[in-house]
């Protein structure tokens, strides 16, 4: 073997056994936002909203349920006079010696039992309150679809704007090219001036300060690319030494929308639910002034005793009941008729809020979807314009390089047609964008 080939073998060996590989993120489109929509924080309030909803609903209808309650008691009563000794009472002899005869016993004075315990059961089943727990169920219904509604507009928004994160960071890589690309045509350019012999000194000036400005654009541009790239990563959970791969490219050409009419979002669901609600409400307060039928059944024990130790020697006092209730409201000041007006006034202005909301959205919605097919039907002439300034400044650059045009044209021809790739590359994200807003409204 040869002994050039040899080193050169020996050296791939060394580079290859010192270099340490290094390793990149590739993230789709869709990777992202499936990143992002589970680091959303918005995401994550509105999921506990829905389960904050689905809670007052469990409290709602726990009062279409039976109460039970139980209490219990126990009590001493204090001698004052002789706070040591138990209570008593002592007879007069008169009544003691009839006692006496009667009884056959001898009977001085009385044990009144100092200790007593008390217990009881009692259950109340409500039957028919007149809509004041069904239409507050009705409006907890309401308001469980209204969480829900929320929590899908702020899914859809939080697809578009990792959508906008994903396809501007991607915008800035592709503009970053095209810096490095203008500032390589002007440095070919340069090297075609100085190659063909005494170069004018003015061109020469001229292109040097157009390399010097070019160079600038491209350090801005870098900047703007890692802004919006670490600006991706932690929207998306994703190390910042991480290194990113944006795997989807501009799409070449865009296909026709097969959008249709506008017929409902999230938003005019929640507005309409919202004035369910209201009106739910209204009716639930307003049913505060009717009756309340409920059957009720009770249970009670007493014991007493002188001493603790004997409370439950001997069988206690029991009682016991159940019967129908009838709870007549008669007098509260206006104050359901009050309440029952100002849902009635939030239901209104809700109904304000959805018509105005489907004119809004009504026209965004449409706004889009027009401005996805101008762009669309644009997007070839503008590839044509583009096709023909490239051409011009091929023809300009070899021109000038001959000496037969002047640097300050060679710039024009150069900034026109950097200008025109730039709209090129905006104008697809225009169109991606459009679509993104289709989807957030009216998917």
């Amino acid at each position: 073997m040869p002994k050039s080939r040899l080193v050169s073998v020996v050296s791939a060996i060394i580079a290859g056994i010192c270099v340490t590989p290094s390793f990149a993120l590739d993230l789709s489109l869709n990777d992202a936002v499936d990143k992002i929509v589970a680091e959303s924080h918005d995401l994550k309030k509105a999921e506990a909203n829905v389960k904050k909803a689905e809670a007052s609903l469990d409290a709602t209808n726990a009062n279409r349920w039976f109460n039970l309650t139980a209490n219990a008691s126990y009590m001493n009563l204090v001698n004052v006079k002789k706070p040591t000794e138990s209570m008593g009472v002592e007879l007069p002899a008169e009544l003691g010696g009839i006692l006496a005869d009667s009884l056959g016993v001898e009977i001085d004075s009385i044990e009144i039992p100092d200790n007593i315990f008390s217990a009881g059961l009692e259950l109340t089943q409500p039957i028919y309150t007149f809509g004041k727990i069904g239409n507050a169920v009705k409006s907890v219904k309401s308001a469980i679809k209204m969480s829900q509604a929320s929590r899908e507009m702020t899914l859809r928004s939080v697809r578009y704007s990792a959508a906008d994160l994903y396809w501007t960071a991607k915008m800035t890589e592709e503009i970053v090219k095209l810096s490095e690309q203008d500032l390589a045509n002007a440095r070919t350019a340069k090297q075609k001036l100085t190659a063909a012999g005494r170069a004018n000194r003015s061109n020469l000036l001229k292109i040097e300060s157009d390399i010097i400005t070019k160079e600038i654009d491209v350090k801005y541009n870098k900047f703007n690319r890692d802004t919006a790239h670490r600006m991706l990563k932690i929207m998306a959970g994703i190390d910042m030494d991480e290194e990113l791969v944006l795997t989807d490219n501009f799409p070449t050409e865009f296909s026709a929308l097969n959008a249709g009419e506008l017929k409902t979002t999230p938003q005019w669901e929640i507005l309409d639910e919202q004035i369910r609600m209201y009106e739910n409400l209204a009716r639930s307060k307003r049913a505060d002034s009717y009756p309340t039928l409920a059957a009720m059944a009770s249970y009670s024990y007493m014991g007493m005793s002188g001493d603790v130790g004997h409370m439950f020697d001997k069988s206690g006092n029991q009682s016991a009941y159940w019967g129908l209730a009838l709870q007549v409201p008669i007098f509260s000041g206006g104050l359901n008729r009050a309440n029952a007006t100002a849902e009635a006034m939030n239901a209104a202005a809700a109904r304000e809020d959805l018509a105005q909301s489907k004119k809004v959205t009504t026209e965004q919605y449409d706004n889009a979807i027009k401005q996805y097919n101008i762009l669309r039907d644009n997007l070839s002439s503008l590839k044509q314009a583009r096709d023909l300034a490239s051409k011009t400044y091929t023809l300009s650059q070899n021109r000038f390089a001959s000496g037969q045009t002047s640097a300050v044209e060679l710039a024009d021809v150069a900034t026109g047609l950097y200008q025109l790739d730039m709209s090129l590359l905006k104008m697809k994200y225009q169109l991606l964008m459009s679509v993104e807003s289709i989807k957030k409204l009216g998917e």
